[in-house]
C-alpha cells in the first residue's frame, strides 16, 4: 500500500516566487519538480498528515502532487492593514481508500475551509461511491501591511504527496 503524505508550509520572500519557495521549503518538499494532478485518490492508499515531507529522493526528482497555493502581497499604502494567505486540502474516501482531493485557497482561512467542504460535497455527488470519511488540513500565513518590509509577499501551502521522488531524466 503506498502513501499519500499530507504536508504544508507557509513562507515569505521578497518575490510571490520567492514566497512560494519558502513555504515549500516548510513543508519540505523544496528540492523537487512538483507535478501537478487532478485530485483523485487511488484505492488501496494511505494518507497520512505529516509537519514535514521526509526525505523523498534525491534533489530535482519529479514529485507527483496535488496543490492548494495562496500567495498575498505584503506591501501596501495603509500601515497595519492586516493581510493574508490561506490554503485548504481536503479529501474524502470510500472504505476501499479510492475517493478524492479537493484544494481551495485565499485570503480567509474560514472561506477556504468552506470551499474545500462544499467541493468536496460536489465531487460525492458526481460519484456513486459510498463515502466514509473526510478530513481537511489548512495552512494560514497572516502579517501586516509594512512598508520597510524586506519580504513583499506571503505564502501558504498544502501538498499532497503521491509516493516517492522519480527522475526527471
Amino acid at each position: 500500500m503506498r502513501s499519500i503524505r499530507v504536508v504544508s508550509g507557509t513562507g515569505t520572500g521578497p518575490t510571490a516566487l520567492a514566497a512560494y519557495d519558502a513555504a515549500l521549503a516548510d513543508a519540505g518538499v523544496h528540492n523537487y519538480n512538483l507535478v501537478r494532478v487532478s485530485s483523485v485518490i487511488p484505492a488501496e492508499s494511505r494518507i497520512e498528515v505529516l509537519d514535514t515531507a521526509p526525505d523523498l529522493g534525491p534533489a530535482g526528482n519529479r514529485l507527483t502532487v496535488v496543490e492548494a497555493r495562496a500567495t498575498t502581497e505584503i506591501e501596501g499604502d495603509d500601515p497595519g492593514t492586516h493581510v493574508g494567505a490561506s490554503a485548504g486540502l481536503g479529501w474524502t474516501r470510500d472504505a476501499t481508500g479510492r475517493g478524492l482531493f479537493y484544494e481551495a485557497s485565499g485570503s480567509n482561512l474560514e472561506a477556504v475551509r468552506e470551499r474545500v467542504t462544499e467541493g468536496l460535497s460536489a465531487g460525492r455527488d458526481l460519484r456513486e461511491w459510498s463515502f466514509v470519511d473526510e478530513r481537511v488540513v489548512t495552512a494560514d500565513v497572516a502579517t501586516d501591511l509594512d512598508p520597510h518590509r524586506s519580504d513583499a509577499f506571503a505564502t501558504a501551502v498544502v501538498v499532497g504527496i503521491y509516493g516517492e521522488s522519480e527522475p526527471i531524466l
